[in-house]
C-alpha cells in the first residue's frame, strides 16, 4: 500500500529535486561537487525524445499552501545477469534532517520496493558512505545487508579516455 505522502515525481519537482540533491552534498562533506542542472534533470527524468533513464519518487510534509518536498529517492533501472531480470538501483535517498525519524524514509524504501515486486524485479540496491553511521543503522534496521564482498570501482572524467 502507498504511503500518502509519497508520490513519483514530476517536472514541478525539479527545482526541490536539485535543492535536495544539493543538500545531500552538503551532509557528505562534498558541498561544492553538484554540478547537475535542473535542466540535466529534466532530461533524465522527463526527456522530450526517448525514454527516462532516472526515476524520482518525492515525499511532501506539512499542509495546505505550507506543503512542500521535504524528501527524495532517485533511482534507476540494474540488470542482473544472473537472475534475468532488472532491478532497482537508488542513487540517492535523501530526508531533510528535520523530517528524519518521521517514517519518510522507510516509506520511499518501501515505494521502491512495492515498484520492485509489481515488476518482477528482483533486487533493491544502493551504496551508503562507510562513515555514515545514522544510514547504515537505519538500513540494518529495515533487514538490508551490507554487500562487503564487493568493490565499488569507477571511472571518470579524464580516467574515461582508455
Amino acid at each position: 500500500m502507498s504511503h500518502p505522502d509519497i508520490r513519483r515525481a514530476t517536472a514541478a519537482d525539479i527545482p526541490d529535486i536539485l535543492r535536495l540533491v544539493h543538500d545531500l552534498a552538503v551532509y557528505e562533506k562534498e558541498p561544492d561537487a553538484v554540478e547537475a542542472t535542473e535542466e540535466d534533470f529534466a532530461a533524465a527524468l522527463f526527456p522530450a525524445k526517448g525514454e527516462a533513464t532516472a526515476f524520482c519518487h518525492v515525499a511532501e510534509a506539512g499542509e495546505g499552501s505550507d506543503r512542500r518536498v521535504v524528501a527524495i529517492a532517485l533511482w534507476y533501472l540494474t540488470f542482473s545477469t544472473w537472475t534475468g531480470r532488472n532491478g532497482i538501483h537508488l542513487e540517492d535517498l535523501f530526508v531533510e534532517p528535520r523530517h528524519r525519524g518521521s517514517g519518510l524514509g522507510k516509506a520511499l524504501l518501501a515505494e521502491l520496493a512495492r515498484e520492485c515486486r509489481e515488476r518482477g524485479f528482483r533486487r533493491l540496491e544502493w551504496s551508503v558512505l562507510r562513515w555514515n553511521a545514522p544510514s547504515i543503522a537505519f538500513y540494518e534496521s529495515l533487514g538490508a545487508q551490507a554487500q562487503t564482498e564487493w568493490e565499488t570501482y569507477r571511472l571518470d572524467g579524464s580516467g574515461l579516455d582508455l
